[in-house]
């Protein structure tokens, strides 16, 4: 199949790989919110003009705060990755049922590492299970997309 017809939305693969990409835009973006919602509900603000009150003071430490920036950043250094190797992967033109599936999991898995870390905290080993789960995805594809290209 030629590269012009694998990107189109009569390509399911190509169809799924956007649909989970904007998913994990619209997560990506949601982790900016929750970023905020907790520094307004713990009055820990990084910039002087932010402070709400001059009682309060500039804060860089809290728990609450940290945890979701560090999600958000785990994020970034994992949903990026994935926009690209995606992509290349369905101009291998992959078996769909499995290339969907593989977006799947990692659209899933990203989210569920969300709410296991930033939201809801649960104890080991789920965020684990959920960053590997996402991570061995997008490494295989990555392999997938090696091969192919040789």
């Amino acid at each position: 199949m030629a590269a012009k017809d694998l990107i189109s939305f009569d390509n399911e693969v190509f169809s799924a790989y956007v649909f989970w990409s904007a998913v994990l835009v619209l997560k990506l973006l949601f982790m900016s919110l929750l970023t905020a919602i907790q520094r307004f509900r713990t009055k820990t603000f990084a910039n002087p003009e932010d402070l709400m009150d001059k009682r309060l003071k500039v804060k860089f430490d809290n728990p609450d705060v940290e945890r979701v920036r560090r999600a958000h950043r785990n994020d970034l250094e994992n949903i990026l990755p994935f926009f690209i190797i995606g992509f290349l992967y369905v101009l291998i033109d992959p078996i769909p049922a499995l290339a969907i599936n593989l977006f799947r999991a990692v659209g899933i898995a990203r989210i569920v590492h969300t709410i296991v870390y930033a939201v809801v905290v649960v104890p080991q080993p789920s965020r684990a299970l959920a960053f590997f789960v996402a991570l061995s995805a997008t490494v295989y594809m990555g392999f997938q997309v090696v091969i192919a290209s040789l």
